[in-house]
This record gives structure tokens, C-alpha cells and sequence, in this order.
């Protein structure tokens, strides 16, 4: 007997960045209600109201421990994502080596931006410092990287018209990007700031825009959505993994169902 579980990819979308996404809101709002003395605290000893991401999610509990049980719980299905994209992109590229290469170095990115993730939740900077900036640098490079060569090759190198969904994906891949990129500069400039000058607030600058910077790598992210609207994830008892077009799959429940043979 083999048990088959189908998922719309579209909810799987939603439900797994609404794990970072709500673990970050958690922690950012405990870590200033309960926390908030500590969490807020600087080098320079200068006003502060917000506390930065590595203080918010890794230095105190239990927020350090729900963000890293999402973050764990949420990277599998980024990783079958990676794998999607990476599909995705040979069947609807330009033939050529240019693209072929670029299909592959985004596959790259898109991998090493997960596990850099869990480089730095799972490795604080009180821990290992040097690991953890290592990982963040990492993450960055990639992220940011992954951002601009995925926007740019979907909208100038594939062989096909773009469907509506994919015109959705590509207008908020651009949105989600430039905010995001603008956001790394300002946070990276009041970072600075802060330890030259020590001046007040300064560093709640630097918190809001690592914020942005976190919410729209989500919201980038979450444009998968759209790219792979029309895709089921079926999981069997087999151990076996089936991406297909929805309308190859029919459906006795609206967005999950459970067939067993």
C-alpha cells in the first residue's frame, strides 16, 4: 500500500516563508518587550529602540530557538525550490552555453543562500564570530547575486512569451530587488555610521533597514509562487517526489489531498 500526499505549490510557497517570516516577527517583538535593555544595547552606549537581527534572533531564548527550528523546518522545501528553478530554467532558456552556464551558476547561488542560512542561524556571532560573518558575508553575496541574474535572465533569455504569472513573478522579482539592494546599502552606511560617530539612533537606522533587507529576500522569494502556479509537489510512502502541472493531477480537495492505492 503507498500513500501519496499532494500539495499546490502555491501553498507550499506560502507556508514556507510564512515560517521565517512569523519566527522573525516573534523574535523582534519579544526580544523588545522582554528584552529590550539588552537587546538594544551598543559599543557606544548611545539611544537605541531597536535591536539589530543578530541580537533579536541569537542571543537570547526562547527566540533563538524558535528561529532556528523554522529556519531548519523551512529549508528543506527552499531546497526543492533550488532544484525547481534550476529545471525550470533549462526548459525555458535560450539554447546556447551562456545561458546553460547562467541556469547553473543560479542553481549555485540559490543553494549556497540556503546553507549559508543555516550557517548563520545555527552559528551565532557570540559563538564563533568569525564563522558567523563568514556565513552573513556569504548569504549576502549570494542573495543579492541570485536577485539580479534570476530577474535578468528570466525577462531577457527565455524562448517563449512570459504567461501572466510569469509577468506577475518578474514585476515583483524587480520591486522586492531594488528595495532589497537599497535597503543593504543604507543598513551597511548607518552601520558604519553608528561605529565612527556614535551617534544616537543611529544604529535603529541600521536595525530598520536589516529588517527591509530580511522581509524582501522573503518577498522575493515568495514569487515562486507565481512562477510555479500551475505545479504539484506529490510526496509517497516510497520515499519518492513528483513536481508535475496542475493539470495533469486531478484534486478531490481544494488544496491538499491524501490518495492511497
Amino acid at each position: 500500500m503507498v500513500s501519496h500526499i499532494q500539495l499546490k505549490f502555491p501553498t507550499l510557497a506560502v507556508y514556507t516563508v510564512l515560517l521565517p517570516l512569523a519566527s522573525f516577527v516573534f523574535c523582534v517583538l519579544w526580544s523588545v518587550l522582554f528584552h529590550f535593555e539588552r537587546a538594544t544595547f551598543t559599543h557606544c552606549q548611545v539611544r537605541n529602540y531597536l535591536p539589530s537581527i543578530s541580537a533579536a534572533i541569537g542571543s537570547f531564548s526562547p527566540q533563538r530557538y524558535i528561529w532556528q527550528i523554522c529556519v531548519a523546518i523551512h529549508s528543506a522545501p527552499r531546497y526543492l525550490v533550488v532544484g525547481m528553478y534550476y529545471t525550470h530554467l533549462c526548459d525555458v532558456l535560450l539554447t546556447g552555453a551562456l545561458w546553460n552556464y547562467l541556469a547553473l551558476l543560479i542553481f549555485l547561488l540559490q543553494a549556497t543562500e540556503v546553507t549559508s542560512l543555516l550557517g548563520l542561524t545555527f552559528v551565532s556571532s557570540s559563538e564563533n564570530f568569525h564563522v558567523h560573518e563568514l556565513c552573513f558575508i556569504t548569504f549576502m553575496v549570494s542573495a543579492l547575486s541570485n536577485m539580479l541574474l534570476l530577474y535578468l535572465t528570466m525577462k531577457h533569455g527565455t524562448k517563449h512569451r512570459l504567461t501572466v504569472p510569469k509577468r506577475l513573478s518578474l514585476k515583483y522579482k524587480f520591486i522586492f530587488g531594488m528595495v532589497n539592494i537599497t535597503s543593504f546599502f543604507l543598513a551597511v552606511y548607518f552601520y558604519f555610521r553608528h561605529n565612527w560617530y556614535c551617534e544616537p539612533v543611529v544604529y535603529t537606522f541600521f536595525a530598520f533597514f536589516e529588517y527591509i533587507v530580511v522581509v524582501t529576500n522573503m518577498g522575493y522569494h515568495v514569487t515562486a509562487f507565481w512562477d510555479f502556479s500551475d505545479h504539484v509537489v506529490t510526496v509517497s510512502s516510497c520515499c519518492s517526489l513528483s513536481i508535475t502541472p496542475k493539470q495533469h493531477t486531478k484534486f478531490a480537495m481544494n488544496d491538499f489531498v491524501i490518495k492511497v492505492a
